[in-house]
């Protein structure tokens, strides 16, 4: 029976500059998918919570800390055929200092700021293009404004 499971997360890194919410698209160097445009993903380690893997993935893939991580309020997922088992994606949105300077991984082999839109149109995933718009919605202020208590996890 395939097997239904919570194994990874989506974070997507942001910082207002101005009037200007920007996204940081991360271009894979090497391993999957080379040359596509992507965020931050990452597996939920044992013993792991969605929210302590978005943290720690996003400190790995771009040495950021964030100063705020919000819940985006939704979940995406994917089909593992190798697994029979169809992964469940929480979605995290992950502020930054705007004068924060991202250090990738081995992962990424470049790294660009770019406004929402704009990023929506770098994204390789439709899942990815699909959840600027809740982001925005949601968080384009650069908070949750009214729902800052029940999106924001830390």
């Amino acid at each position: 029976m395939t097997e239904l499971r919570v194994a990874f997360v989506d974070a997507y890194v942001l910082r207002r500059t101005g009037p200007t919410l920007e996204v940081l698209v991360l271009r894979r160097g090497r391993g999957r998918s080379p040359g596509s445009w992507e965020t931050v993903h990452g597996t939920i380690e044992p013993g792991e919570t969605p929210v302590q893997a978005a943290l720690r993935e996003v400190h790995e893939e771009t040495g950021l800390s964030p100063v705020r991580l919000y819940n985006v309020s939704r979940v995406e997922s994917f089909y593992l055929p190798d697994r029979d088992a169809v992964a469940l994606v929480p979605v995290f949105a992950a502020f930054v200092d705007p004068a924060a300077r991202p250090a990738l991984s081995v992962e990424h082999d470049r790294a660009e700021w770019l406004p929402a839109a704009q990023a929506a149109a770098r994204f390789a995933w439709p899942r990815e293009r699909r959840a600027i718009e809740d982001l925005v919605a949601l968080l384009g202020s650069g908070s949750g404004d009214l729902l800052d208590d029940a999106l924001r996890v830390c």
